[in-house]
């Protein structure tokens, strides 16, 4: 039966991971290259499962596979949870369809039941390496008369089915990416297509399926070059039509090997849990091995889609570097709408045990709002039924934002730069308390911080800054003289944003709780 006589004039790319392992970056890459294909040509982007492999394929990585996609807002048309023409979309239900045009392949004299045994398989192979000869099937059982092989059949003798490939010529396919190929026949062996346990192998399963489900291009790692010209072959007698081929070039570490664990994390999972943007992740990702011009680097995703094109991807490999992507991050954060910031951080700040915050901050009295200017009004409902009881909290996180600035680049440095505004028990620099805190005239000063500050009746930026300065000025001090202990009283750190701001935004009773422990700490170690 020839199912796929022609391809229709709609592309139609897949993605096809085994639920072996995680999501990895390489895969990740893979699916986002089809999916912008998919997307600038308008065509259909699927999704198949390929869990052949029984003994590896896992429920945790079938879903963690379905979470790192959908993270990344790589949404499918077809696949094993959207209805489709061309299903099931997952390998392991298309047993039937495998085993049909197996029977067609052997009733035709294309493929044939191997029955030799792994020891005699092992002996092929010592004897091919003390000739020093390439490792291939010999064809013992190519030449089996059918009488021979039904006779086998009948003694319960376990078989394989090979693939009967020609012996002379060669097979050559066009790749979009890397151009023309060309392999001699007689270098390739007659491989496995089922197996004794009756599983397809990848090599013919994946052509069964790309085929049946009417894939028109094969956009897939370079890895699998060499399964090509098996395809290839496949495909030709099963009587299908060749789709377009686009191997994509390897992703390599900072030291050019393969990128794996050692070089860091390489799952998609490791880096939505880290907090990384998923828009800045699908532009990184895009960026290891296509570029648009050599010069632009940031890209919406809807820009990617715009812009996307195979002729544009390399062929030489790709570096993975963590900078680069940190940057790309950083960048994409920036852009964000404040209300997405805020939502953003807020979940962070629960799922680091910070919020709610273990004190109170009332900020009812007059704050110099003008911190935020032009900015869209904040709204509460944006961050969800649930977390309503923490609403008195938005516009303070609002402001912290805003304070930190371009300090707070990266998601997963909210901790660090944010917690002593939401808990005590902050990590303190320990040579900025030595320095700042420990000196003989420290706790004086900032004891007297804390008195001008109790005085105030109006906690606002422009209030404290003028009691600071002028308590200097009394002092006879430079004003750093008490800015710089203030900020490590507060924050434990010798960088902050805007020290006034810090005051404010910690409010009345903490800074003056933190300024009279400082000055506590200062004295006991005189």
């Amino acid at each position: 039966m020839n199912l796929v006589e022609k391809h229709d004039d709609v592309i139609r790319v897949r993605f096809a991971p085994s639920p072996t392992g995680h999501l990895h970056v390489g895969g990740a890459r893979t699916a986002l290259y089809n999916y912008l294909y998919a997307r600038r040509q308008g065509g259909v982007f699927v999704l198949r499962i390929e869990d052949t492999d029984a003994a590896r394929s896992t429920k945790e990585s079938y879903e963690g596979i379905m979470r790192g996609l959908r993270w990344l807002g790589l949404e499918w048309d077809e696949g094993p949870d959207v209805s489709g023409d061309y299903g099931p979309y997952v390998q392991s239900a298309r047993s039937v369809l495998y085993h049909s045009e197996i029977d067609r392949l052997l009733r035709e004299g294309k493929a044939y039941r191997c029955f030799c045994t792994s020891e005699e398989l092992d002996a092929m192979r010592v004897e091919q390496e003390r000739k020093k000869l390439p490792p291939k099937y010999t064809g013992t059982c190519r030449c089996l008369t059918p009488e021979e092989s039904e006779e086998r059949l009948a003694r319960g003798m376990p078989y394989v089915v090979r693939f009967r490939m020609p012996v002379e010529g060669d097979v050559r396919f066009t790749d979009v990416i890397r151009g023309d190929f060309s392999f001699a026949n007689a270098e390739l062996d007659d491989f496995v297509l089922i197996k004794s346990d009756g599983r397809p192998t990848y090599n013919y399963a994946v052509v069964v399926d790309d085929a049946h489900m009417r894939i028109s291009h094969v956009i897939r790692g370079d890895d699998h070059i060499s399964n090509t010209p098996r395809q290839v072959h496949l495909y030709g007698a099963l009587g299908f039509k060749l789709p377009r081929f686009a191997h994509l070039p390897m992703i390599l570490g900072s030291d050019k090997t393969r990128l794996s664990k050692r070089h860091g994390a390489t799952s998609i999972d490791a880096y939505r849990d880290k907090y990384y943007l998923s828009e800045a992740m699908v532009n990184y990702l895009a960026l290891l091995g296509w570029s648009y011009d050599g010069k632009r680097e940031l890209f919406t995703v809807k820009a990617l889609i715009e812009a996307f094109s195979l002729k544009k991807v390399s062929s030489n490999p790709a570096v993975f570097d963590p900078a680069k992507m940190e940057w790309i991050n950083a960048e994409h954060f920036k852009m964000l709408p404040q209300s997405r910031k805020i939502e953003l951080v807020y979940e962070v700040l629960e799922k680091e045990g910070l919020f709610p915050p273990s004190f109170e901050v009332d900020l009812s009295r007059p704050v110099d709002l003008k911190l935020v200017p032009g900015k869209e009004p904040l709204r509460v409902e944006a961050i969800g039924d649930a977390e309503r009881t923490y609403a008195k909290e938005i516009p303070r996180l609002a402001l912290i934002i805003d304070a930190l600035g371009n300090r707070l680049k990266l998601l997963k440095d909210v901790p660090d730069l944010m917690g002593y505004f939401y808990r005590d028990d902050y990590v303190r620099d320990a040579d900025a308390v030595l320095n700042h805190l420990m000196k003989k005239e420290s706790s004086v000063r900032l004891a007297a911080l804390a008195d001008e500050y109790d005085r105030l009746q109006y906690f606002d930026r422009a209030s404290v800054e003028e009691a600071l300065r002028a308590l200097a000025d009394r002092l006879e001090l430079q004003s750093g003289e008490l800015i710089h202990p203030c900020r490590v009283a507060l924050t434990g750190k010798t960088v902050s944003p805007d020290i006034f701001w810090v005051v404010v935004l910690l409010g009345k009773a903490k800074t003056i709780q933190r300024l009279r422990a400082a000055a506590a700490l200062g004295a006991e170690k005189r």
